[in-house]
């Protein structure tokens, strides 16, 4: 069997790496792919973004199986243009990935289907929405783009000053150029908060063990947002009671509604939680394996991730497919200095094989390139030192011992990731 995998970050080299696990006689492609993943897969150089370019690629190539990870090509619908080529893919198509690429959509169909979430407004009009913000006059106010904006699409104002900043940041400056053309203004909900990704088939839902990403830059949840800074799996936060109050509550009728509006949800659909004093609600929608939660959570897979993928693509996907292992996982980001502001690339790595590992962890690559037998950074999120081990604290022991050893100038890295959780702090 041979298989592609669009991408190029930390999260297609987790899931490679998993796949090669399951599958060690898989022939895997990746596109465009990155420095660390081509000791995994054979990378071409096609954009993932590049439609017409990916399935030309994947008939030149023979390809049996694609599975599109990243959000932009799924909102662009790449999934259904592989199945019009004849080529089962994994991933939603362009009508169900709107889960994600639209936050009007998502907190539409919450409301329409009394789904958990925070009460919102949505604007088109930026005078109509800073009005609204004037009179609300709550604050913290969460001021979201409809569209996809690389994760940094969410602006949490502390007062008026800085709302009103963001409403021009997004709709006047145009930021993330269309996304921002409308917005959603959303009450700050108080809670932990929770990432629970999910195998999805168009109607049974697996969810995945759950996790914790670090989103703020810097220590102590201080600085500006980014991608996520590291992550922990499973969230010590998260009880078996929530899960089954989850299921019932969000998972299944997220499943349902999108089988009423005509868009059934197949591939993975990541829930992000608050769990709250009045129960979970939904933070957001993802339509694909969140990044970096994949490279905590699939270390943690027991069972045959292309089994359980096909049987996503197939519509028999059921729960006794998906096993996890016992224990714990922790990923720590070593980011450019700068990120995710300006940053520079280029800086030679320390401490890596010629695989790209490093002895007694898992290294996943997020923002490499490779000339000969050295690595550099080509990105803000350069690498993801990930550990397990039988508890948490160990799996982060592990993790920063990991970090102690691959290095680069002007690295930047969270030294707090699973803090919180290890003191059963919230």
């Amino acid at each position: 069997m041979k298989v592609l995998v669009v991408g190029g970050g930390g999260r297609e080299h987790a899931v490679i790496r998993k796949l090669k696990e399951s599958r060690p006689d898989l022939e895997i492609l990746c596109a465009p792919g990155n420095g660390g993943i081509a000791a995994d897969a054979e990378c071409v150089p096609v954009k993932a973004t590049d439609l017409e370019g990916m399935v030309k690629l994947a008939k030149e190539r023979g390809v049996d199986y694609v599975c599109v990870t990243p959000d932009d090509p799924l909102a662009l619908g790449m999934v259904d243009a592989l199945k019009e080529a004849g080529i089962p893919a994994f991933g939603p198509t362009k009508a169900a990935a709107r889960i994600e690429a639209s936050k009007v959509f998502s907190k539409n169909l919450m409301k329409k289907y009394r789904i958990p979430t925070a009460a919102y407004e949505v604007f088109d009009d930026p005078e109509a929405a800073r009005d609204y913000i004037r009179k609300e006059n709550r604050y913290p106010a969460v001021i979201k783009a409809d569209g996809l904006a690389l994760g940094k699409g969410v602006i949490i104002a502390q007062n008026e000053a800085e709302a009103m900043a963001a409403v021009d940041h997004l709709m006047v400056d145009k930021a993330f150029g269309e996304s921002g053309s409308r917005v959603v203004v959303e009450e700050f909900l108080t809670g932990v908060e929770v990432s629970v990704l999910a195998f999805a088939d168009g109607t049974t839902v697996v969810p995945m063990v759950s996790s914790m990403d670090h989103k703020r830059a810097n220590d102590n949840d201080e600085g500006l947002n980014t991608g996520g800074m590291g992550t922990i799996a499973p969230s010590p936060f998260y009880t078996a009671e929530q899960a089954e109050r989850c299921r019932k509550e969000i998972f299944l009728p997220t499943m349902d509604a999108m089988r009423k509006e005509g868009c059934p949800f197949s591939g993975c659909l990541y829930f992000g939680l608050i769990l709250t004093e009045d129960g979970p609600k939904v933070i957001e929608y993802n339509s694909r394996f969140g990044d970096p939660e994949t490279q905590s959570v699939l270390p943690l897979l027991d069972s045959d991730l292309f089994e359980i993928m096909t049987a996503c693509t197939d519509g028999t996907l059921t729960e006794s497919m998906v096993r996890w292992k016992d224990g714990a996982a922790a990923c720590v980001i070593e980011a450019s200095g700068g990120y995710p502001g300006s940053y520079e690339k280029g800086k030679e790595i320390h401490g890596l094989d010629a695989d790209g590992q490093c002895e007694g962890v898992t290294v996943y690559h997020a923002g490499t390139t490779r000339d000969g037998g050295t690595y550099y950074t080509n990105g803000g999120r350069v690498l993801g030192i990930t550990a397990v081990a039988p508890t948490l604290k160990e799996a982060l022991e592990k993790a920063y011992e990991g970090v102690g050893k691959v290095t680069f100038e002007a690295m930047h890295v969270r030294r707090d990731i699973g803090a919180k959780a290890l003191k059963g702090t919230k």
